[in-house]
């Protein structure tokens, strides 16, 4: 299965980079110190002087940069979309500032969600917070799938900040997988929205919803939308995402819906302008 998760990702971004050969907005590439060193990351910022809100964008286990050197087409569109609704919108790269590849299908040297991407989580923010263009009291975050899996560790009552920082305003994970989360008893101290297909072949919508369910009373609000029909990767800018011919069609097929998409970049937008 993780094989062919790999392949299936490895489908979906190479088909989307021949249709982003060439980003209409580049990011500008920032430092971020970093307990283990420097963080890179990828920034998109409006012009002037600010103050702006901001997003901290948490890519998936495929990574953020694409074979082409350049952001993956799925997170690029997203950025353009949050950069015109007045964001700046910040990706830090946690696999290629550690020198590692993609993580869909690695068990030996994964970086793992709950540790590293949670104080990447933590670094990015106090970089984000000391720019003077930045509004601190208004910084969201976003992740897909892996990333939004660490989003749900980062937003735990139990990781809130001691540092005299603002905490973030509000947070959005897209189809995480939730079963670790759910049986440890998940909350949140922030806003928390997740959104998912009903149909994901890779991480449960019901086991979302139960945690979702049970944080209910003893969480900041949380709130799930889970989009019938819909695949993993539902929010793809391709039309049809296929599994590699190797495996001779077996397994899931992962279709973007571009109803569920347009409707997501909506409540997204809409979630992080709180």
């Amino acid at each position: 299965m993780r094989l062919l998760t790999a392949l299936v990702s490895g489908a979906i971004w190479a088909a989307g980079a021949l249709a982003h050969a060439a980003p209409a907005v580049a990011p500008a590439r920032v430092d971020i110190p970093h307990a283990g060193g420097v963080l890179h990351g990828l920034l998109y910022k409006p012009d002037g002087n600010g103050p702006f809100q901001a997003v901290i964008a948490l890519h998936g286990c495929h990574g953020l940069i694409g074979r082409s050197g350049q952001i993956l087409p799925l997170y690029q569109d997203w950025a353009e979309h949050l950069l015109k609704a007045g964001n700046a919108v910040l990706f830090p790269d946690s696999y290629g500032s550690r020198n590692l590849g993609p993580q869909c299908h690695e068990k030996s040297h994964r970086t793992l969600m709950r540790r590293e991407r949670v104080r990447d989580i933590e670094a990015t923010r106090h970089w984000l917070v000391a720019q003077p263009w930045v509004s601190a009291h208004h910084v969201g975050l976003l992740g897909w799938a892996n990333g939004a899996s660490a989003l749900l560790w980062a937003v735990r009552p139990q990781l809130a900040s001691s540092g005299a920082s603002p905490d973030f305003r509000s947070a959005v994970a897209l189809y995480p997988d939730c079963r670790l989360s759910s049986r440890l008893g998940w909350s949140a101290r922030v806003p928390t929205l997740l959104l998912i297909g009903g149909k994901d072949g890779l991480n449960s919508p019901a086991v979302c919803r139960q945690m979702i369910d049970d944080a209910r009373g003893r969480s900041a609000l949380a709130r799930i939308v889970v989009y019938p029909g819909a695949d993993h990767d539902f929010d793809a800018t391709g039309v049809v995402m296929h599994v590699a011919g190797a495996l001779k069609g077996a397994g899931p097929r992962f279709h973007a819906d571009p109803k569920a998409r347009t409707d997501a970049l909506k409540r997204v937008a809409e979630w992080l302008a709180r």
